[in-house]
């Protein structure tokens, strides 16, 4: 399969997932062991200071991991986020957040990721790392 394969198998499976759906997410880039995936900010993802919830900075987040560690597994049914480390740096503001994540170590059934969430300018907002588990197909 090649890159424009899997990048629109990736949105094929994603756009199945309601939540992905209505978050807006979009997955920009693929490659072996990384994802690049955006997001919109309208008004109704924001705090009581305007700037991107918690909660949606970390769905980004842990799409966007698993997304880059599922790029190594093309043949599983899926991947499994087992834990989560989030750590908020700075505010997510303007039109849209985008989220780059890349494997760190593959492993048999667990995957260690990593990836950081940043406004469109470049500034940081968040900082992710990430245990996932292989989904493997019933033999």
């Amino acid at each position: 399969m090649n890159m424009n394969e899997k990048l629109q198998f990736t949105r094929e499976y994603q756009s199945k997932i309601p939540f992905v759906t209505h978050l807006g997410l979009t997955t920009e880039a693929l490659s072996e062991g990384t994802a690049r995936l955006s997001m919109p900010l309208p008004k109704h993802f924001t705090n009581s200071l305007g700037t991107a919830h918690g909660g949606v900075i970390m769905s980004l987040l842990d799409v966007a991991l698993c997304t880059a560690a599922r790029t190594l597994h093309p043949d599983s049914i899926g991947v499994i986020t087992i834990d989560l480390s989030t750590s908020f740096i700075g505010g997510g503001t303007g039109a849209k957040l985008i989220a780059e994540a890349r494997v760190l170590k593959d492993g048999r059934s667990l995957i260690f990721v990593e990836g950081e969430a940043k406004n469109e300018d470049g500034s940081l907002v968040a900082k992710a790392m990430a245990t996932v588990r292989v989904r493997l197909k019933e033999k």
